[in-house]
């Protein structure tokens, strides 16, 4: 047990961090102590008392504060705050190496840099809400303890999440790989081969997208069974989807145009269908795929046909059809000398944007290439990355012309 831990679950355990408006950095921080010791006790205050024997974070300018000038920063350039500090000593101790450091990159370092940069994020924004009104009066220590109650929440949903996850993981190599024996001894038809079924519902649409599996079938909690198409990696799209006639139709309709009787509803928006026979889920994957016939599309964004070319070289990607997509025109600008900005209001400015981008995705693009014209095209990259589309653009390295895909992600 480190000396953070002892000094966490040794009897009579306390914590001091800093008083007045508090963040989603102390707030999580006090979260973690009281998951691992509910019984500790937390107080606040505008300076550490001298005689204080305990646990100081966020104040203090000590081992687990982040004010003073040499704080540290992590290898990636994200700063550590309060939490990420206490983090770093007891996440191993939680989740376990590897998860704890998932969970590090994935939760705590956005709240880390939102306190050190402020930087937006929603979360620290939501925790930040419990602060009082300005004008209010008196100790804001119950809006405090407040806020660390719905973040302990938070913790407890994401470890267990985290902890989930790695069991569907483990639980889907297992029923993939006795899949692929199945395969092998049996020399499945290839559409066999792209169908899996699961025993059970698992969580496996990551594990899966770097596989041939095309569908999932697994026993819904209503009975039957469920259908899910699976996503190509790095992609929006599906690998093969259900004819776009069943989209929307349930029972007696969907019986009659898929011609399987425990037919149940497809949605439509294609993610699942549903059936009462598992006999009838296998032909509605064997339906789909025989009548699956989608070329890939990527939308040129700006760029040139020399673009194209590259484009046409792309690992995976050589038939696809590529779209020239041009920007739209420059808005209405406010111009003062040499420098301009948008004349547009916020919420004009933001539905431009979204109809670029409602635009673009009307052609299910595989990746979007984004060429030059830095200005119209910052808030469509910005748009796609968020929503896990991959965006190409081009680079030079030793003389050589590259297409890079920009890493996705809010």
């Amino acid at each position: 047990m480190n000396n953070l831990l002892y000094q966490i679950h040794r009897p009579s355990a306390s914590a001091f961090t800093h008083s007045g408006k508090f963040h989603a950095d102390d707030v999580f921080s006090a979260a973690l102590l009281l998951y691992l010791n509910p019984e500790i006790m937390i107080t606040r205050g505008n300076r550490v008392p001298e005689d204080f024997d305990g646990i100081v974070f966020d104040i203090g300018r000590g081992q687990y504060d982040h004010h003073q000038k040499d704080s540290r920063i992590r290898e990636n350039g994200i700063p550590y705050a309060a939490f990420g500090l206490l983090w770093e000593e007891l996440g191993a101790d939680i989740l376990g190496e590897e998860l704890a450091q998932k969970f590090d990159e994935s939760f705590v370092q956005p709240l880390d840099n939102n306190d050190n940069t402020g930087e937006k994020n929603e979360l620290a924004t939501l925790i930040g809400n419990f602060n009082p009104t300005w004008d209010a009066e008196g100790s804001n220590d119950e809006a405090f303890f407040q806020a660390v109650s719905v973040a302990g929440m938070i913790l407890e949903n994401k470890f267990e999440r985290f902890r989930g996850n790695e069991r569907a993981d483990k639980r889907v190599e297992e029923i993939y790989a006795h899949h692929e024996q199945a395969v092998h001894d049996r020399e499945k038809h290839r559409d066999d081969a792209r169908i899996l079924i699961l025993p059970e519902f698992v969580p496996c649409q990551k594990f899966l997208s770097e596989t041939e599996i095309a569908f999932v079938i697994f026993p819904s909690n209503r009975g039957g069974y469920c259908i899910q198409p699976q996503k190509k990696e790095y992609s929006m799209n599906y690998k093969c989807s259900f004819p776009v006639e069943w989209l929307g139709l349930e029972n007696e309709e969907l019986a009659a145009v898929t011609g399987l009787k425990s037919a149940g509803f497809c949605h439509k928006g294609g993610f699942l269908m549903t059936t009462g026979e598992l006999a009838d889920a296998v032909q509605a994957c064997h339906i789909s795929m025989e009548q699956f016939h989608e070329k890939p599309v990527i939308v040129n964004l700006g760029g040139t046909e020399e673009a194209d070319e590259l484009l046409g070289q792309l690992p995976g990607l050589s038939s696809a059809k590529v779209v020239h997509f041009g920007f739209s025109e420059l808005p209405e600008l406010e111009i003062h000398g040499i420098y301009g900005e948008v004349a547009l209001e916020k919420q004009e400015w933001k539905s431009l944007i979204k109809e670029q981008i409602r635009k673009i995705l009307k052609y299910k693009p595989e990746a979007v290439f984004v060429g030059e014209n830095l200005f119209a095209a910052y808030p469509i990259v910005h748009s796609l990355r968020k929503k896990h589309i991959p965006v190409l653009t081009l680079v030079q390295k030793d003389g050589k012309k590259l297409i890079m895909r920009i890493p996705s992600g809010s």
